[in-house]
């Protein structure tokens, strides 16, 4: 099974109201331009850090995922050196939970810094790829929030730059590298604890906190549509988890079912996928009640020829606490595994890959055929739409 190692990051846990997708880190109002983030209280702090290998920097402090990102880097060996942000509340929230930073004037200031090896972001999503494909440019490695990638012309410009820089463009599909239980799931698999994987059926409800959301939060040209952006999460983890090297779009959907006053927004997407390692399916919406304790109930299911594995990422409705869920039904058995203290790779992994140009936390190929498919599912949904 191709790319089955174990990588990843501490994902989302239990959190107060909040809801991962876009732009946002959801139970954090204050994402608008000229409001502070508030500090993100879903992230499992991984204590373990490596001793100083690379130094980076971030540029684009749009999503509280920001903070999970550095985190990663930092546990991976990486000293953050400087950042850059147009909004300065943002820049002053940041600055306040990483004192030791420099905050630099302009973009530039961190671009033509040679010492400066990987840059990060979580830059509003329309903006992320160009400032990739700038920070590509100026020589450095790039580590950016999902949807890395917001068109399919983007894509081509991406690609064709990072060929030609050989500089590493890494998103941060965070639902399965800083997951621990989705991370458990792949060493599994990949020891054939359920045999050949058939399907994988991936779930992504959100809670909206519809009064916490900037302007252009319901713009789809900023934030390319819901299958593109909280979607991409699922892409990655049905391409991982069957192995695939290629696939098809079957069909897809996408609709605004509820929410008229807000016409560039979408609510409610899924796709079916065909790939040369297995099948897919996935649904992803902004639908999640406010009964439930966590910003979204998150599942995967991976389908094998021996038995399945059902992740549940964020909660256990059934009663169990916290998040990082992993349950196994094979042929002899059911059974329960806690994930809570798995490791997660990909933050060490990552920096390696700065140093040792490899593509030991994800390959350049894997990266990009996540978001090629999104971005191809998202483009030829068709519509649904249901008069009240």
């Amino acid at each position: 099974m191709t790319e089955i190692h174990a990588n990843r990051r501490r994902f989302l846990k239990e959190s107060i109201s909040t809801a991962a997708g876009l732009v946002l880190a959801p139970a954090v109002p204050s994402l608008s331009a000229g409001t502070p983030i508030s500090t993100p209280s879903f992230y499992i702090h991984d204590t373990t850090k490596r001793a100083n290998r690379i130094r980076f920097s971030v540029i684009g402090l749009n999503h509280g995922h920001i903070y999970g990102q550095v985190e990663a880097v930092v546990r991976g060996g990486g000293e953050l050196v400087a950042f850059y942000a147009k909004e300065p509340a943002l820049a002053a929230e940041f600055a306040k939970r990483h004192p030791n930073a420099k905050q630099a004037r302009t973009e530039d200031e961190i671009l033509q810094d040679s010492t400066i090896q990987l840059i990060l972001s979580a830059a509003i999503p329309d903006e992320r790829a160009p400032l990739g494909i700038r920070v590509m440019k100026a020589g450095k490695d790039y580590m950016v929030d999902k949807p890395g990638i917001t068109s399919l012309s983007q894509l081509a410009e991406v690609r064709r730059v990072q060929k030609e820089t050989k500089r590493i463009y890494s998103i941060m599909y965070s639902e399965r590298l800083e997951n621990r239980a989705t991370v458990k799931a792949a060493q599994m698999v990949k020891d054939g604890a359920i045999g050949q994987v058939i399907q994988t059926i991936g779930l992504g409800p959100h809670r909206l906190n519809l009064k916490s959301r900037p302007e252009w939060f319901f713009d789809k040209k900023r934030f390319g549509g819901i299958i593109c952006d909280i979607g991409s999460h699922q892409f990655d983890q049905f391409l991982y988890f069957t192995g695939s090297t290629q696939a098809d779009v079957v069909t897809s959907q996408v609709g605004n079912v509820h929410f008229p006053q807000y016409p560039g927004f979408e609510d409610f997407g899924d796709a079916m996928l065909r790939g040369n390692g297995g099948m897919g399916y996935i649904r992803v919406d902004w639908f999640t009640p406010d009964g439930l304790k966590t910003w979204g109930d998150g599942r995967l299911t991976v389908l094998g020829t021996d038995g399945y594995i059902e992740i549940r990422k964020n909660i256990d409705i059934g009663g169990r606490s916290g998040g990082n869920h992993l349950f196994l039904t094979d042929h002899k058995e059911t059974r329960y595994i806690d994930c809570t203290n798995e490791p997660l790779p990909y933050g060490t992994q990552l920096v390696d890959d700065v140093l040792n140009r490899t593509e030991t936390a994800m390959s350049q190929t894997h990266c990009f055929l996540a978001t090629e498919l999104a971005l191809k599912a998202q483009k030829q949904a068709q519509l649904v739409s249901y008069k009240k």
